[in-house]
């Protein structure tokens, strides 16, 4: 199950059971107000919304914007705050402890919603420490992107960044090395062997990663494919481009972040 979310300002409106569980557990501090159905008939995650202490109230008529209505709410909507679901890059880069076990991806201008839900799932599956968000000109998170996610967008941490190339210049003064995704890079992926603190940086989806960014990546890698296919789109390219650094970092699997 998925979660639809409507965003007026900083406030995001979640639904269904599924989406209310993953931030409780994951994001409780984003968590500004739940409306319960009086006929949900859910006693876990209604001790789960006692627990977190998060103020609670009847969802009926009129308790959520109309213009957010038409979702699959299963008697569970709830207001979570958009600035405090994203962390700080400053704040985040921080607490970072860096290893050849961690790698980041940062996002560079993508524009479909469904890629960027899509590239945090691979995130969570594949053991990423982060996702790098840019706040200009690039598809924020949103109802799509957290569908898409299947409540992962809760699970991985999801930093916001101002200037890209200032973060990955700070990025590169902390010993990471910033991997560019490139169909017309000299460099197979299958081939590169991953030691160090890792950023893969996956661009927009017509044009690629922008010039200057593209002068920072300490290498340009592409994915060895069948003549009969050009290209795969962005998610999957970073799918398959996570899958095999993972695989040489299994602890990555394992790891609590």
């Amino acid at each position: 199950m998925g979660a639809l979310l409507y965003m007026v300002q900083d406030k995001i409106y979640i639904y269904g059971k599924h989406a209310l569980t993953e931030a409780l557990k994951n994001r409780p501090k984003a968590v500004k107000k739940v409306f319960l159905a009086p006929q949900m008939d859910d006693p876990a995650l209604r001790t789960l919304v006692k627990e977190s202490g998060v103020h609670e109230a009847i969802l009926g008529a009129g308790s959520v914007p109309q213009e957010a209505g038409g979702a699959s709410h299963q008697g569970v909507v709830a207001v979570i705050s958009q600035k405090e679901l994203m962390v700080p890059y400053d704040e985040f880069v921080e607490g970072l402890v860096a290893s050849p076990d961690t790698a980041l991806v940062l996002l560079n201008e993508l524009q479909d919603p469904h890629n960027v839900g899509a590239v945090i799932r691979s995130a969570a599956a594949f053991g990423i420490a982060g996702v790098l968000i840019p706040e200009h000109d690039q598809a924020p998170v949103t109802g799509a992107v957290v569908k898409v996610s299947a409540g992962m967008a809760f699970r991985v941490p999801l930093v916001a960044i101002g200037n890209t190339n200032h973060t990955l210049r700070d990025l590169k003064e902390r010993g990471f090395w910033v991997y560019g995704l490139a169909g017309e890079g000299s460099n197979p992926l299958t081939k590169e062997a991953f030691t160090v603190p890792t950023v893969f940086v996956l661009g927009n989806e017509a044009r690629g990663i922008r010039e200057k960014t593209r002068e920072l990546c300490d290498v340009l890698i592409s994915i060895p494919m069948h003549p009969r296919c050009e290209s795969l789109n962005a998610a999957a390219s970073m799918a398959v481009t996570l899958s095999t650094w993972s695989a040489q970092h299994p602890t990555a699997l394992t790891d609590t972040l």
